[in-house]
């Protein structure tokens, strides 16, 4: 009799190193953008654009070798019961320190419009800040007028962001949908599903990029517009960043799923990206609730 083993240790890899390497020039190229733009470096001396490109390449290596190794040896019936669980688990702690991400960002928005305004138009025991420095600030959101005096102009909820959050809740049942195709077997509903969400995807980073546009052009709302605009910019530019992995990655399960891959039983990789695009429109729910609508 064969004795099972309790636990699983994985065999050694280059891709962790790789993708720590990468992370590293990715963020190092945003931070070195950001401070860039902000200081209004002239655009052709934004080295920080090409260092951050080179870290999205380095990610996007990391990831097509990665996850290769990890679809060969998935088709190769190489993965037991405790590696399935692992991944499990895996996906599902990926996705909670997902939440504490997003939970960070929302607590600046949140810090920003019920402390931090209040303060500066003089709540509490703040009227000599509010008298001497900022006497014309008033306590309002969005933050039409900065204390430095500027000016911009809020996003309207329903607009693009209102069809956008109609699209991505109709991805979410799409891709439901082609789950439950693919438990049952029935591989032509699954493929027509699967390829609506992915264009639902598209869709919605098209639109998006639409609005980014009109914010910049029309509303004079950009990263470097006071509070309101950083914290607009950063909620719904990571978002916007997640929206675009999650699509990348229903992208890759349809591929599979033209090339045969999964059955009802050995589906995970297709499990784990559906439960990636429903938190992806759940925090969009909420994204659109308190950065847009009220």
């Amino acid at each position: 009799m064969t004795e099972t083993p309790r636990y699983h240790v994985p065999h050694s890899s280059v891709w962790p190193i790789v993708g720590s390497a990468a992370l590293f020039v990715l963020a190092f190229g945003l931070v070195t953008m950001i401070h860039q733009s902000t200081d209004k470096v002239a655009a052709e001396g934004t080295h920080g654009t090409w260092i951050f490109f080179l870290g999205l390449a380095f990610i996007a290596f990391m990831l097509f070798g990665w996850f290769g190794t990890v679809i060969r040896e998935s088709v190769a019936g190489m993965n037991s019961g405790l590696m399935d669980r692992s991944y499990r688990m895996g996906m599902q702690w990926f996705i909670v320190s997902e939440v504490m991400f997003f939970a960070a960002f929302f607590g600046a928005l949140f810090y920003a419009r019920i402390i931090s305004v209040p303060w500066l138009a003089g709540a509490g025991n703040n009227l000599e800040t509010h008298t001497f420095l900022w006497p014309d600030f008033a306590d309002t959101w969005p933050l039409f007028m900065t204390p430095g005096g500027s000016e911009t102009e809020a996003m309207e909820a329903w607009g693009l962001p209102f069809f956008n959050t109609v699209i991505l809740v109709t991805s979410s049942v799409t891709v439901t949908f082609a789950h439950w195709a693919l438990k049952k077997g029935q591989r032509i509903p699954l493929g027509i599903w699967l390829a609506i969400t992915v264009l639902l995807g598209a869709v919605f980073l098209l639109l998006q990029a639409i609005e980014y546009i009109d914010a910049y052009n029309e509303l004079g709302l950009t990263l470097g517009s006071g509070i309101y605009g950083s914290t607009f910019f950063m909620l719904t530019g990571f978002h916007g960043a997640h929206v675009t992995m999650g699509t990348i990655m229903l992208a890759v399960m349809l591929f599979r799923i033209f090339s045969g891959h999964f059955t009802a039983e050995n589906h995970f990789a297709f499990e784990a990206t559906s439960w990636y695009w429903h938190f992806v429109d759940v925090v969009w729910l909420f994204l659109f609730t308190f950065v847009y609508w009220f």
